[in-house]
């Protein structure tokens, strides 16, 4: 299904769980994940080449959602919580969805089903006994399709796009035989929504002429059924063998029906194909039962399915329930587990990342698991090798980890493929427990474990090149310098040729290289042009704020919004180096001005005070700040604000500010925005759609006022 599995190149953040993540950590990650999760929708939504597993996707949606839940203050402007499907193509024209063409969450356990059925029960009010009836019907692995009929005629068919905006593949979709061209009794308006596909025989056939003729067979129906559909030449599609089913609707100008179940069969008896498996449950053993029948019967239905979707009988109580930015509230997907599969691990390698830990990583006989081709996986840390967690428990049973063993790989929770088990039956009696390094591979320094942390690091800093090109790539990230034209790959090119060692020679590029063009333009992948404008866009970054320099220095515990936090503190540049230097000793007024500061603890304080205390580090610092003008930051009015000090929670919908405009607003008033309600929270601002944080505020007597009485509050303070 895609190219052979990797090791990311990027930050080491993907081997850390959620839970160990420092803030600074979390942000980098986030980007990591951003970056994934926008190849990996344009390569199924709009490439029709998917890279990665639906249930590798899943993982990185659900690791990315757990990050921001985490620390709900990172969560990026781009996140893909907030996304559909992906930007459709140049060659179709665009069609605007009159009702978004929405995803749904998903449920990998049966303990998440009956959460998704306690929500439903706590928001409509429910009790526990009262009868919830659903629908439950398999989830087809194709490609959306919206069908609009106006007076009983087709006139326009859409695929899903971004939600909002999709492709229009009419005359496509006028050659698929599931697809009628006119409908008898149907509302003057109806918009027919489900899913293309292509049937197992069918695949296989189709595999088979493209082979006689020499062309490119597909790597699975899913994309081939999506590469059909979506030809520029109606002629190719006519010539596919798809098929669609129906099973949901957008805009209608009069009710279908009361219930899911009806709004269906009037579906099937306006002449379109709707799954013979969807079925009634009352209640969630029910579902869980249809679901167990379906996963059994799974590899014989003749299609290929990913799980089984439940969703609210009755269409009063959807209405009620309404929907979220990207799902509706009464509907999720049950996702079938994720494949697993028995290889050997040839040999341990570590590598370094920014901040220096250490990862082993698992090099593996090549195995397919769901449909991807793995040859690595992550070993976490030592403990984890060694048949422990973070906590010294025992895991697997206390089995260890040796190079030659036979060992279980999976692929859920990550994208990152994982050592889930050992067979110790095909160990080879010669076999010698790992001996993790005590010092880097990179640099030969001293790989140092601190007490509580389950990582090893290399304290070498910047004279190791591994952590020297990934703190490069830091800089540059889209939060820190976002410097046009210069990313990660340009980066690691640069200092792998010597161009770039530290960030300051960013600064100094052109002036060394660039008199000439003529070294940089020359170079593969690059032009006069690109180079003009490399140039350009690091001349504008000279100029910086203060907060967002120090997240671009990397130093580790120190995140995004820390440094803002601190940034606002000290006001300038010039303050904060001279309380840095004061503060060298951890202790004295300047060690405790830093301490007194909301948000810096004990740990973030000495990565803070020992980076700029630290000889090669300072140096790289103090050569970075000579070519750059550091704006001054804002200090919080607090004079006469009336949240000044607080902690203010937004949750819902905002709908005259942006949730960003909304924290830069309190933060500038001097107040402290956090992610969820605590006994510490003062004042809860929700708009529509507040849940579960309203619920909580309301049980610990928190103040608790709407977006209107926020603005009135804050007025022109």
């Amino acid at each position: 299904m895609a190219a052979a599995s990797g090791i990311s190149e990027g930050p080491m953040t993907d081997k850390l769980a959620v839970e160990d993540l420092t803030e600074s950590e979390a942000q980098a990650e986030l980007g990591r994940l951003a970056a994934l999760l926008a190849a990996a929708n344009r390569a199924y939504h709009t490439e029709d080449a998917p890279e990665i597993t639906d249930a590798a996707y899943d993982a990185l949606k659900a690791r990315n959602a757990a990050i921001e839940a985490r620390f709900p203050t990172l969560k990026r402007d781009d996140s893909a919580s907030d996304q559909v499907g992906a930007a459709p193509l140049d060659g179709f024209a665009k069609v605007a969805h009159s009702i978004r063409m929405l995803s749904l969450g998903n449920a990998f356990e049966p303990e998440d089903v009956a959460e998704f059925d306690s929500r439903i029960r706590r928001y409509l009010g429910l009790p526990d006994d009262a009868p919830l009836a659903y629908t439950a019907e398999p989830k087809i692995d194709g490609l959306s399709l919206s069908l609009r009929y106006v007076q009983g005629r087709l006139v326009q068919a859409a695929t899903r796009g971004d939600g909002e905006v999709g492709e229009n593949v009419t005359a496509n979709a006028r050659t698929i035989t599931d697809i009628p061209e006119s409908l008898t009794g149907a509302p003057e308006i109806l918009e027919v929504r489900g899913e293309v596909y292509m049937s197992h025989a069918d695949f296989a056939a189709l595999n088979a002429r493209q082979a006689e003729k020499s062309d490119k067979q597909f790597a699975n129906p899913r994309n081939a059924a999506a590469g059909s559909l979506r030809q520029l030449d109606a002629k190719i599609t006519a010539a596919r063998p798809l098929r669609f089913f129906a099973y949901s609707w957008g805009e209608v100008n009069a009710p279908l029906a009361e219930t899911q179940m009806g709004a269906i069969a009037r579906l099937k008896a306006f002449g379109f194909q709707t799954n013979p498996l969807t079925v009634l449950c009352d209640g969630v053993e029910a579902l869980l039962e249809h679901y167990a029948r379906i996963e059994q019967a799974r590899a014989t239905l003749g299609y290929d399915i990913d799980g089984v979707v439940y969703k609210v009988d009755d269409l009063g109580l959807q209405a009620r329930l309404g929907f979220r930015s990207t799902t509706p509230r009464w509907a999720i997907a049950h996702k079938f587990p994720a494949e697993l599969a028995w290889t050997r691990l040839e040999a341990i390698d570590i590598q370094v990342g920014r901040t220096g830990a250490l990862s082993p990583v698992a090099r593996l006989t090549p195995v397919t698991v769901g449909g991807v081709v793995v040859s690595n996986a992550t070993l976490h840390n030592e403990d984890y090798i060694a048949g422990r967690d973070s906590k010294g428990e025992v895991i697997r049973g206390g089995k260890d980890i040796r190079v030659g063993d036979w060992v279980q790989v999976y692929r859920a929770g990550d994208v990152i493929p994982k050592v889930a088990d050992v067979d110790l039956s095909k160990r080879a009696e010669g076999a010698t427990p790992y001996v993790f390094p005590a010092t880097c591979p990179e640099c030969g320094s001293d790989a140092v474990r601190e007490e509580g942390d389950a990582v090893r690091r290399c304290v070498g800093g910047l004279i190791c090149p591994a952590q020297a090109v990934e703190k490069l790539k830091h800089f540059v990230s889209r939060a820190a310098f976002d410097i046009e034209g210069l990313g990660a790959k340009q980066v690691e090119q640069f200092y792998r040729d010597g161009w770039i060692k530290e960030p300051a020679d960013i600064f100094t590029l052109q002036e060394r290289y660039g008199s000439g063009l003529q070294q940089l333009k020359n170079r593969e992948g690059w032009g006069e042009k690109s180079a003009k404008n490399l140039f350009e866009a690091i001349e504008e970054k000279r100029e910086i704020p203060f907060g967002r320099l120090l997240f671009a220095l990397g130093i580790r515990h120190v995140g995004e919004q820390a440094s803002t936090l601190i940034a606002r503190n000290y006001g300038t540049w010039d303050e904060f180096i001279a309380a840095m230097d004061g503060a060298k000793d951890y202790e004295g007024p300047d060690w405790e001005r830093l301490l007194g500061i909301d948000g810096v603890g004990t740990v973030m304080a000495r990565a803070l005070v020992g980076a700029f205390a630290e000889p090669h580090e300072r140096g790289s610092i103090d050569r970075l700040t000579e070519y750059l003008t550091v704006q001054e930051a804002a200090r919080p009015k607090t004079d006469g604000s009336p949240v000044a000090g607080k902690t203010v929670v937004f949750t819902g919908s905002l709908e005259k500010m942006t949730r960003a405009e909304a924290k830069a607003r309190a933060e500038g008033l001097g107040a402290k925005v956090a992610g969820s309600v605590s006994a510490k929270t003062d004042l809860l601002v929700a708009g529509p759609g507040a849940g579960s944080k309203a619920k909580k505020a309301e049980e610990l007597g928190i103040e608790t006022i709407d977006e209107d009485g926020w603005l009135a509050l804050i007025g022109d303070a």
